[in-house]
């Protein structure tokens, strides 16, 4: 028998190890620093090594974002629903290893993991059929007295940091969807710092993304530590938006009113995290408040015929 066969019959082989890394502009980058952190499950355990983000990673991923934004925002709405549902599709080729990634996460069984894997399937469909129906709601014809029409329109706010909804208090991929898809249904692109406990399966989205239609830069993930990455998104000047669910569970009650602040200064919109992090349930219906939180009003004046 050759050595091929032999090693090929051999019942023992080394596992190859998943390399997590950065999502940023449609790649996936080692951190700049070069650096790592362990990440365990619920026991302790390790799970593997995932980058440890920096603020210049931060920044990268807002210029990123910022240079997808005109085109984005430019796609149609309906163009845009297509490209969610291309997400769900693909989540949904994959939906056994998020399950996996759910559960050792979350500290959850494999049937209420994939339940939870489900539910952020169906999440991408159901703001991917939101995407052409919003300006009917969020928009309108205004009466005024005047021979002129007055339509408002809504237009997507721009950049948006994200602080992801984190593991103990909200499910690490059901939350995560739950706060990047409307944002993006609505011509927004966004910067997520990911749950520090339970990044992976966040870094693992931004494997389905890549390989979806969502175009480089709409989505950027980055993983580390929450008190790292948040300030830098508050404060820079490129971000226009703030969303920062995560943020009390992250680093305490202290930290979202610090994290308001620096975004005063640039008079950012911000969506307020729950005082309780435990108060915030993903897998009730999500309604249309999220789609709206990062809309502006465009305010069209037309002159009627005689």
């Amino acid at each position: 028998m050759s050595d091929v066969a032999t090693r090929l019959d051999a019942p023992v082989r080394i596992q190859v190890s998943k390399t997590y890394k950065l999502y940023v502009g449609g790649k996936f980058p080692r951190s700049e620093s070069g650096r790592v952190y362990e990440v365990t499950d619920s026991k302790g355990e390790w799970l593997a090594n995932v980058p440890l983000g920096t603020r210049k990673d931060t920044r990268d991923a807002v210029l990123a974002a910022r240079a997808a934004v005109k085109g984005w925002a430019g796609t149609t709405a309906y163009n845009r629903g297509q490209v969610l549902y291309r997400v769900a599709e693909m989540l949904q080729g994959r939906r056994e290893q998020f399950a996996a990634e759910v559960a050792v996460s979350e500290g959850i069984g494999p049937k209420k993991a994939a339940a939870l894997v489900d539910a952020a399937i169906d999440r991408w469909v159901w703001y991917a059929g939101w995407t052409d129906k919003v300006a009917q709601i969020a928009g309108g014809a205004n009466p005024v007295a005047g021979p002129y029409f007055n339509l408002s329109t809504p237009e997507p706010t721009g950049v948006v940091g994200i602080v992801a909804p984190q593991a103990g208090y909200g499910h690490s991929l059901l939350g995560l969807v739950s706060v990047i898809a409307p944002a993006i249904a609505t011509g927004n692109t966004v910067v997520v710092a990911a749950a520090a406990d339970a990044p992976l399966p966040a870094l693992s989205l931004g494997e389905v993304l890549a390989t979806s239609d969502v175009p480089g830069g709409v989505v950027n993930i980055i993983s580390g530590r929450t008190a790292d990455i948040a300030p830098t998104l508050a404060s820079h000047q490129d971000v226009n938006a703030l969303d920062l669910t995560g943020a009390i569970a992250a680093e305490g009650p202290g930290a979202a009113p610090a994290l308001e602040a620096a975004a005063a200064d640039t008079l950012k919109r911000v969506v307020r995290p729950e005082l309780d992090p435990f108060a915030q349930d993903w897998t009730n219906a999500p309604g249309t408040d999220r789609l709206l939180s990062f809309l502006e009003t465009k305010t069209v004046w037309h002159p009627m015929g005689i």
